[in-house]
């Protein structure tokens, strides 16, 4: 056999090059060291990485030309520090290095060896029992340990970001606080002007603060969140826990999914975010934020002042309270408070007023007993002279007795999430406020007594005429909509104001109309916009969806959701009024002809398909009633000034409470085109058929074109059909739209194909949950190959759908419930 040369020597040599490089690479991971034993150092450019490659420490620049020790995480592509040793005495040069002496302590000093300078230690005050070796962990954690005791870590010192099983709070043995601190700037890490930090004081709390003022408070732990958290519950991205004992007081949390990244970071403005890594965008995104509106500035509305975002002012007097200085409360100068209408005298009458769903008031100056009741809890506070409030420490267990003293402050209204409180008052303001001293309790009995002797006709005329005037609506003196079955209050607008604020109904002022009626733009007399929805007096549907909808929205509080303001009625109208989003709704966006579309880029759509789903998972499991939508479609979609998404019109929505989750009904409403096929064809209900519309909605941003009407020279498949053909031969991006393709990671856009592809599947057990979506679109977690999707097969040329408009047809058909 002949021997063969090769004829590309050059080529030899590029191979050989290559190979060397792949085999010093492997060397150097394989030669990456996780510790520094004792005597051992790390200098300038030499790094230490966990066994599983997450973090790494080392020296760095943030951008200032300045060096610092810090950990970042390694497998993400834009650096992100963790934590920084010498935040606050940075390096000048490159000649610092990072020794563990023998004595247990890391010590990083600059210069050269026998004129080197001291920049930082860390304080452990633990002498060694073996030789001493610090270690950086998969957690992130800096460690240093001899055998099973540890000497010192990096966790008992945070900066700037909570990582998971990292404590937040304080050692009650050694009084060691950890506790959030603001990076100066993006460029500088030194210590900034915000801190958040545990405060034990009375029962326990979170304190931001700016310098010494404070401007937000978590509220206290209620066995279930901090009390002004609401948000903070249950779900799929992690776990979290509250631990108080005689020896520390701290929050933490844990990863649900150990390949999702995320921490909590407290940033250069004092806002405290947690936030999620995508890889597909490279970025990090918001998953939620501690401080939400005005209601959260601390103690904004003074002493026995309650703040209610939905109320305009925001601020109110709790009952038996009124303003301390009524022409500055007039003015909008809220700070010096409410004072008691009548004053307390610790004598007989005196009792307790209820107000429910309230961030209770700063504990600061409280007393706690874990194992009261709540009637026991009662007693103890009328048996102090000074106690002015109390409340049950655990909810989640009914237990528990939280006592306060002094000044209730800092206290918030919410629509639902919120706690009970019991606020003590002079027995003559409780009479005021739906109470009963003695004297009066006989008078009524005495009265009840006449009127049976009178006659029992008599009695049910005046309950019955009762029950009536409670149930009316009209009643424009008592400022709410009452509906007792429901403990319901909501701000009733007088008809003249509506009517002014929108220039008389204007026709120049119509923004839009659907089968409710027109709606209209209008500003108040504080300026603020507002849409009106007048129910048409030709809507046969409109007072039930009316009831229906103020409701089920009313208590409803999310980013994602539309807000509702308050009602209007009078005679036959009836007015809903929300706050105004300015670029209306998502359909004029995504399928405009015009040139809209163009405005809306994949980070844009993303963004929007995010919030969609976020709202939706808040109304299927952590509103006060799972709520079922029924008619989520691209019209239903409102956008705000940033063009974040808000869920509206909740006339066809349903709510459940405890653990329901489906229905049948004999009327089917929705929208053709995004019903689902248990509902469109048995009546049937349920979560997944909110998840079923999603999903063809996002398939209809994504593409821009809508699935009923949907047209194709190759086949006669609406949109969900089309997208399936294309995701079975691996196309899926050609279904992108066209404004998109400039501005998009194509594995990104095929992702959420997936996602969608999987929510509208067939069968309803197939489909995720919308807690599973939103993990899905949040992650990198690998995703399950979908199934055929309902109302894909082929149809007719004529069954196709002609409407181009922006407003979609609705449906009510009869149906006989199974």
């Amino acid at each position: 056999m002949a021997n063969q040369t090769n004829p590309n020597p050059m080529e030899d040599g590029v191979n050989f090059l290559l190979y060397c490089w792949t085999m010093l690479s492997v060397l150097m991971i394989c030669s990456a060291v996780d510790n520094i034993p004792a005597g051992g150092s790390i200098s300038d450019g030499g790094t230490l990485v966990s066994p599983d490659g997450s973090f790494e420490l080392g020296f760095f620049d943030p951008g200032n030309s300045r060096r610092y020790l810090g950990i970042w995480y390694k497998k993400i592509s834009t650096r992100t520090v963790v934590w920084v040793a010498n935040r606050d005495v940075p390096l000048n040069d490159t000649s610092g290095s990072l020794q563990l002496t023998s004595g247990g302590i890391l010590v990083l000093s600059n210069g050269t060896k026998g004129n080197a300078t001291t920049i930082w230690f860390s304080n452990s005050s633990q002498a060694p029992t073996e030789t001493p070796v610090a270690r950086l962990l998969d957690t992130g954690n800096l460690v240093i340990f001899t055998g099973s005791d540890i000497l010192w870590q990096s966790f008992d010192y945070m900066g700037d970001t909570l990582l998971p099983g990292m404590k937040l709070g304080r050692n009650l043995v050694t009084g060691h606080d950890n506790y959030f601190t603001s990076w100066k700037s993006s460029t500088d890490p030194s210590s900034g002007n915000y801190t958040n930090k545990l405060d034990p004081h009375g029962y326990a709390q979170l304190f931001q603060r700016d310098g010494t003022e404070i401007q937000f408070r978590s509220g206290p732990w209620n066995g279930l969140r901090f009390s002004g958290l609401p948000y903070l519950k249950p779900n799929s991205l992690y776990s979290f826990e509250f631990v108080y004992n005689d020896d520390e007081i701290y929050y933490k949390y844990e990863l649900v999914n150990s390949s999702v990244v995320s921490r909590m970071v407290y940033s250069t403005t004092g806002s405290l975010q947690r936030l999620t890594w995508v890889n597909r965008i490279q970025e990090w995104t918001l998953y939620n934020t501690a401080q939400i509106d005005n209601c959260d500035m601390f103690s904004l509305c003074g002493a026995y002042g309650s703040c209610n975002i939905n109320d305009s002012p925001l601020c109110g007097c709790l009952r038996g309270f009124d303003p301390k200085f009524p022409s500055d409360w007039v003015s909008g100068d809220w700070s010096n408070g409410c004072v008691r209408k009548t004053e307390l005298n610790c004598g007989d009458g005196e009792g307790f007023v209820k107000v429910q769903n309230v961030k209770l008031p700063d504990t600061r100056t409280s007393w706690f007993n874990r194992t009261m009741d709540l009637k026991e809890c009662e007693k103890e506070c009328l048996k102090n002279c000074s106690c002015t409030a109390y409340s049950s420490l655990n909810i989640s267990g009914g237990s528990g007795c939280l006592i306060w003293f002094n000044e209730l402050i800092d206290i918030r209204q919410y629509s639902e999430d919120g706690q009970d409180l019991y606020i003590r008052l002079a027995a003559s303001d409780l009479d005021s406020n739906g109470k009963m001293n003695l004297r009066v309790r006989i008078t009524v009995v005495v009265i009840i007594a006449v009127a049976v002797v009178l006659g029992m006709s008599y009695l049910l005329l005046v309950l019955i005429g009762r029950r009536h005037r409670l149930r009316v609506i009209e009643n424009q003196q008592r400022g709410a909509y009452n509906d007792n079955d429901n403990d319901l209050e909501l701000p009733l607008f007088s008809f003249d104001i509506i009517a002014k604020a929108t220039n008389d109904f204007s026709n120049m002022n119509k923004i839009g109309e659907g089968g409710y009626g027109p709606v209209f733009w209008g500003k108040l007399r504080d300026g603020q916009e507002i849409a009106v929805k007048r129910l048409s007096r030709e809507s046969s549907q409109g007072v039930v969806q009316f009831k229906n909808e103020v409701l089920l929205i009313a208590k409803l509080q999310h980013r994602n959701l539309v807000k509702l303001l308050g009602c209007c009625i009078q005679g036959e109208d009836k007015m809903l009024i929300y706050e105004y989003m300015p670029h209306k709704s998502l359909d004029s966006f995504i399928f405009d002809r015009e040139g809209k579309s163009s405005l809306l880029d994949w980070p844009q759509r993303r963004k929007i398909i995010n919030g969609i789903a976020r709202g939706l998972l808040y109304l299927h499991q952590d509103s006060r009633l799972r709520i079922i939508h029924r008619d989520l479609k691209a019209s239903n979609i409102l956008l705000d000034y940033e063009m974040n998404a808000k869920i509206s019109d909740f006339g066809m929505a349903k709510g459940f409470r405890g653990d329901e989750t489906a229905a049948n009904t004999g009327r089917v409403v929705g929208t053709y085109g995004y019903m689902s096929p248990e509902y469109a064809v048995d009546g049937i209900f349920s979560v997944k058929s909110d998840v079923f519309s999603f999903g063809v909605l996002m398939l209809e941003i994504i593409s821009g074109k809508r699935n009923r009407g949907f047209s194709h020279p190759d086949h006669s498949l609406n949109l969900l059909g089309h997208s399936w053909k294309l995701y079975k031969v691996g196309q899926s991006n050609v279904m992108m739209d066209i404004q998109v393709s400039d501005s998009c990671d194509i594995a990104d856009v095929s992702r959420f194909i997936q996602v969608g592809l999987l929510c509208v599947q067939q069968n309803p057990e197939d489909r995720p949950n919308m807690a599973s979506v939103v993990l899905m679109l949040s992650s990198e977690i690998a995703l399950p190959e979908p199934r055929e999707p309902g109302f894909f097969t082929e149809r007719r040329p004529h069954a196709i759908g002609d409407d181009d408009s922006s407003s979609n047809q609705m449906t009510m058909t009869m149906l006989t419930a199974r």
